[in-house]
């Protein structure tokens, strides 16, 4: 996924108020940026850090949106979690995601039953339905990224909901896409979220695929890369 114009870049000031974010651009200029992420976002908010901005649409209350802040050592991270969709969608219909080549009939958003969606839907080689959750993965601890960085009830409901799909016959699935660059593996954060861990190993034990893969992420754009270890022992605390 590409960007479809230059990102801008800027320091960090301060983050506020989950969705709000001053910067100062190169210029010395400060503004406010959307930031779309309603995590905690540890590790990536360090005032001074050097982002990268999408300029908003005409009309838009803020004239930038955050896209991407630098890590240490060169590396990068996505903060926009509304693009981990569009990551996943496009490595789908190329066939870049490990295990789900070859999908057919690929379909995104689609209703399980009234109130209950699903990322992307399609069709196997061996004709059954896949259902697949996709999340995207921004904390760091240790040389392990870890999931969530915050509480998620959504995130647990959506665990459960892959169970429930899985024990019906489908092959279900959890996409982990870790959108910074500097951690190889991936483990859920029980002392963040118990019920999300105990969720987690439920839907594990009831056949839901847990997956994760790499991004390469750079201010041009975002790409799905190879896949990474996944955590094999239980995550429920105690």
């Amino acid at each position: 996924m590409q960007f479809q114009t230059p990102l801008v870049p800027a320091r960090l000031i301060r983050r506020y108020k989950r969705f709000l974010a001053d910067m100062v651009l190169e210029d010395g200029v400060e503004i406010t940026a959307h930031c779309p992420n309603p995590g905690a976002m540890t590790g990536l908010v360090e005032p001074g850090a050097r982002c990268w901005l999408e300029r908003a649409a005409t009309g838009r209350k803020l004239p930038f949106g955050w896209r991407v802040v630098e890590l240490a050592d060169g590396h990068m991270a996505c903060v926009d979690t509304t693009l981990a969709n569009r990551v996943v969608a496009e490595a789908l219909a190329a066939g870049r995601v490990a295990g789900l080549e070859g999908l057919r009939d690929l379909r995104a958003e689609v209703a399980l039953v009234p109130g209950t969606r699903v990322d992307f839907a399609a069709t196997d080689a061996d004709g059954r339905r896949v259902l697949i959750e996709v999340k995207s993965v921004t904390l760091r601890r240790d040389d392990w990224a870890a999931f969530p960085d915050s509480v998620t009830v959504r995130g647990t409901k959506h665990l459960r909901e892959l169970a429930q799909a899985a024990q019906e016959g489908a092959r279900a699935v959890m996409l982990y896409a870790m959108a910074r660059t500097d951690a190889a593996r991936l483990r859920v954060a029980a002392d963040i979220d118990p019920a999300y861990a105990r969720a987690f190993d439920a839907a594990r034990a009831a056949g839901v695929e847990m997956r994760a893969q790499a991004c390469a992420v750079t201010p041009q754009g975002i790409t799905l890369g190879a896949p990474v270890t996944v955590d094999a022992q239980m995550q429920t605390p105690g």
